[in-house]
């Protein structure tokens, strides 16, 4: 029987877990804010518009962005609009 070859190697501490800042989102709502468009169409190819709302209603949440963009889904169309 044959044994298995392996290498242990001392350690001070296990590494810590690192996160993914931002979102693929967020360059949608970068895009937005720095256009000057009051009310945009916006397409995500292979994605639902209700889903992809959702994304970016989380995104925007989390920046602080309510009082300045909002999201929203009529005849399966998403739009962003600025809040005035």
């Amino acid at each position: 029987m044959k044994g298995l070859k392996y290498t242990l190697k001392p350690v001070e501490s296990k590494p810590r877990r690192r996160y993914r800042r931002g979102s693929k989102y967020d360059p949608i709502i970068d895009a937005f804010l720095e256009s000057d468009k009051d009310i945009v169409e916006v397409e995500v190819k292979g994605k639902n518009p209700n889903y992809v709302r959702m994304q970016l209603n989380k995104r925007i949440e989390a920046r602080g962005l309510k009082d300045k963009v909002k999201t929203s889904v009529i005849n399966n169309v998403l739009y962003l609009e600025r809040v005035r």
